[in-house]
C-alpha cells in the first residue's frame, strides 16, 4: 500500500525548499523501498534546486544516503528487507556494450525506479540523481542499493554514496595514484578533500593541496596532506613544480570544475604525469589549450564520472576500511542536523564552512 512521508521539495528555481508530504509507492519489479536513516548536503542538490542541472520542478531532493530496505518488489536478488545499504545513483544495466566487456563501470544504460514518487495531489516528482533521499523513505531500482557491514554509522556510510567516493575515487580508481607517487588536489572542498584522503590511502609520497581558503587547506592536512598552497597569494603552478624537484606532480586532481583550474592542473604535472576532472563544469564553460603543449607533454587527460566506481566492489570494501579505522569516513561529517535544516545548510555549505551536513532520519 503506498505510504505518506516527509520530503523536501524544491519546487521552483531558487526558491527556498520546503518539507512536504510525499507519496511513496510499493515497490514494482526490480525496485526497492528503503528507510532512510542519514543523508549528506551535496552541492549537486543545491544545484537542482536553482535549476542549474534541469527544469523538471518540483524535485525532491537528497542522494547520498544510507537507510535500510523495507520492502523489495518481483524479481529482485540484490538486497532483502532488512539490509543496510548504501544508495548510488548509477544502477547497471549488465547488458551494455561496456557490461558485456567487463567494465560495468562505465555502464551506458544506468536506471532509476520506473514508478514516479508524487506530492499529494499527484505530481510527479523528480528525483535528485534518480534517488531523492530527503526524505523518510525512498523507492529506488534495486540495483542502487549496495548491502554493507551494519556497523557502520549511517551518517558516514552514505556519504560513499556521492561525493566522498567522486573524489576518493578519481585519485585511486580514474588517477591510479600509486606508492611513493606524488599528487596535487586543486580544490579542497568535501570531493577534493576526499581526493588527498584516496591519495593518502593508495600510499602517495606527497600529497598537495590547493585551495584559497586556509579552512579547508587545515582539513586537507587532517586527511593526509603533506603540503598546502593558498593560490589566493602564490602561484599554484610554480609551487607544485618547487614542491616536486620543478618536475610537476605525477597526478594532479582538479576539483573544481573551472577552465582557470584546468590550465592549472595541466601545466603542474610532470611531463607523461596524469589530469583528472572531477570537479564539475556548467554548460557554459570551454577550455583552450595550446595543442602542441597537449602533444608534447604526453600523459592522460581523464575525467572521473563518480570516482570511477563500481559500487557492489567498491562500497563494502571501503566501508571495511572504515571499521578498520583505516578511512576516516567520520571527519566529513561536520554536523548533523533535521530534515527542516535543509535550507540552512545550503547557506552553510556555499560559504564554505562545512564539509558536509548530514541530515540524520
Amino acid at each position: 500500500m503506498p505510504q505518506q512521508v516527509r520530503g523536501v521539495i524544491a519546487r521552483g528555481k531558487g526558491e527556498p525548499v520546503r518539507v512536504e508530504t510525499i507519496v511513496v509507492p510499493d515497490p514494482g519489479p526490480g525496485e526497492a523501498v528503503v528507510k532512510v536513516q542519514a543523508c549528506g548536503v551535496c552541492h549537486t542538490d543545491l544545484h537542482y534546486r536553482d535549476g542549474g542541472i534541469n527544469d523538471d520542478f518540483p524535485f525532491l531532493l537528497g542522494h547520498e544516503a544510507a537507510g535500510v530496505v523495507e520492502s523489495v518488489g518481483d524479481g529482485v536478488t540484490e538486497v532483502a528487507p532488512g539490509d543496510f545499504v548504501i544508495l548510488n545513483w548509477r544502477a547497471v544495466c549488465g547488458q551494455c556494450r561496456s557490461c558485456r566487456r567487463g567494465r560495468p563501470q562505465y555502464c551506458f544504460a544506468t536506471h532509476n525506479a520506473k514508478q514516479p514518487m508524487t506530492l499529494l495531489d499527484g505530481t510527479p516528482l523528480s528525483p535528485a540523481l534518480g534517488i531523492g533521499a530527503f526524505a523518510d523513505k525512498t523507492l529506488v531500482a534495486a540495483g542502487q542499493c549496495t548491502k554493507v557491514d551494519p556497523a557502520a554509522s549511517p551518517a558516514a556510510a552514505g556519504l560513499l554514496g556521492c561525493g566522498v567516493m567522486a573524489g576518493l575515487g578519481a585519485a585511486v580508481n580514474t588517477g591510479g595514484v600509486g606508492r611513493g607517487d606524488s599528487v596535487a588536489v586543486i580544490g579542497c572542498g568535501g570531493v577534493g578533500n576526499a581526493a588527498v584522503m584516496g591519495a593518502r590511502l593508495a600510499g602517495a609520497a606527497k600529497i598537495i593541496a590547493v585551495d584559497i581558503d586556509d579552512r579547508k587547506l587545515a582539513t586537507a592536512l587532517r586527511l593526509g596532506a603533506t603540503h598546502t598552497v593558498n593560490s589566493a597569494t602564490a602561484d599554484a603552478v610554480e609551487e607544485i613544480r618547487a614542491l616536486t624537484g620543478g618536475n610537476g606532480a605525477d597526478v594532479v586532481i582538479e576539483a573544481v570544475g573551472r577552465p582557470e583550474t584546468y590550465k592549472q592542473a595541466f601545466y603542474a604535472r610532470d611531463l607523461a604525469g596524469t589530469v583528472v576532472l572531477v570537479g564539475v563544469p556548467t554548460p557554459e564553460m570551454t577550455l583552450e589549450l595550446p595543442l602542441l603543449d597537449v602533444f608534447g607533454r604526453g600523459g592522460a587527460l581523464k575525467s572521473s564520472w563518480y570516482g570511477d566506481c563500481l559500487p557492489s566492489r567498491d562500497f563494502p570494501l571501503l566501508i571495511d576500511l572504515y571499521l578498520q579505522g583505516r578511512l576516516d569516513l567520520d571527519a566529513f561529517v561536520s554536523e548533523t542536523i533535521a530534515l527542516d535544516q535543509v535550507e540552512e545548510a545550503f547557506a552553510r555549505m556555499h560559504g564554505g564552512d562545512v564539509l558536509r551536513s548530514v541530515v540524520m532520519l
